[in-house]
């Protein structure tokens, strides 16, 4: 049985020869779809479009309070923070530094906004990018309103994107944000990098907001914070549209149909 979940892939490699002798490849969206029909022109018959299934689940012993001080953020009223949480792994094209700076700033005129970045350093025992990783560690440090955090397990990672303001993306590119998704599922405002996977799933003002500079996200982010009627509309319309499009069960059964077809 041969799975192929889509990259592009090149002629006249070995990629390419096991392209050709697929049962059948999935795409994430009809965009993916296309630009793979330019090196599967052949096989274009045997790619199905199965958006990312979401499901998302909240730990019932999380402590709000807890989690940012073990994050580093400090004061005598920690809850009353409002914290934007960057999901993502300390790899470049994740791009955690993009908005460090511009944050801080905007950190030092408010200082109850905070920005935390938490998730994987490794992979296994390994550092995903050892050099980064040092990058992100030392101007962390040297720079006010932007804390780093350990990795957490899935469903504390959820209840602290329950808990955010907003969660926020800032990858160089991306296939499908299974972050994003998820905090729309958790009924979270989304942030994220204008970049073409993000748009494909973040209709700006409407399921959440995008934005193509550092200064710009200052400026959304402050959009979301004085314009309540704002923030409902792209909570309750990203929930909305998590539900019609990205529904765990409609994947499973998808792929349960693709695998009985190579029986």
């Amino acid at each position: 049985m041969r799975l192929l979940f889509l990259a592009p892939l090149a002629p006249k490699t070995g990629n390419h020869t096991t392209a050709e002798r697929i049962r059948f490849a999935v795409a994430f969206t009809n965009k993916l779809k296309e630009e793979a029909e330019l090196f599967l022109l052949p096989q274009r018959n045997k790619i199905f479009v199965q958006p990312q299934g979401i499901k998302t689940e909240v730990t019932k012993n999380f402590c709000w309070t807890e989690f940012l001080r073990s994050s580093g953020v400090r004061g005598d009223h920690v809850d009353e923070a409002r914290v934007f949480l960057l999901v993502c792994g300390l790899r470049r094209v994740k791009d955690p530094v993009y908005l460090v700076e511009a944050f801080s700033g905007w950190h030092h005129e408010d200082p109850l906004n905070v920005l935390v970045i938490i998730g994987p350093k490794s992979s296994g025992h390994v550092l995903m990018d050892p050099v980064l990783t040092l990058e992100v560690e030392a101007l962390v440090k040297r720079t006010a309103g932007v804390f780093l955090t350990q990795e957490r397990s899935q469903q504390e990672l959820h209840a602290a994107m329950k808990r955010c303001f907003a969660v926020v993306n800032s990858s160089i590119s991306e296939g499908m944000s299974a972050a994003i998704l998820e905090a729309m599922d958790l009924e979270v405002p989304v942030l994220a990098r204008d970049i073409p996977g993000n748009a494909a799933v973040v209709q700006h003002g409407f399921t959440g907001l995008l934005y193509s500079s550092p200064q710009e996200f200052v400026h959304q982010s402050q959009r979301l914070l004085s314009d309540p009627e704002l923030r409902e509309r792209v909570v309750r319309n990203g929930k909305l549209y998590v539900e019609a499009h990205h529904s765990s069960e409609h994947e499973r059964e998808t792929y349960r149909q693709l695998v009985d077809t190579l029986r």
